[in-house]
């Protein structure tokens, strides 16, 4: 299996990111997992949530930001990659003047319902 990111379109997550599924088990067969290119756009941030069964990767393509994870603040850039545990607390916030890319693998694969909002400070 193969796809194609110019194929791929954008849609806008429930914590508010813009993600493009490069590979999810409900459009391309896979099983386990998913992968997504999310963009935060400068001066914006994810809403704070947590997911009750998937464990993340967050690898930062391009851009900087903080991400907050549990009771952890801290700044993020071109290179990092963050793991997010099931049942934490998290969100991320593009700092910098350019938009905050980056790869997010989640295992079990992405869902919406999988999705609990804790609401903003």
């Amino acid at each position: 299996m193969k796809t194609r990111y110019a194929d791929i379109a954008a849609y806008v997550t429930k914590d508010g990111s813009e993600i493009r599924e490069l590979m999810h088990p409900s459009q391309h067969g896979n099983r386990n997992q998913s992968l997504a290119e999310a963009t935060v756009q400068p001066g914006t941030r994810t809403q704070l949530h947590c997911h009750a069964l998937t464990e993340e990767l967050y690898y930062i393509l391009a851009g900087s930001g903080v991400m907050t994870l549990g009771g952890e603040c801290f700044k993020v850039g071109v290179g990092d990659t963050v793991l997010i545990a099931p049942g934490t607390p998290h969100r991320i916030e593009a700092t910098g003047t350019e938009a905050l890319r980056f790869l997010c693998c989640c295992s079990p694969a992405y869902a919406h319902e999988d999705t609990e909002l804790l609401g903003d400070d």
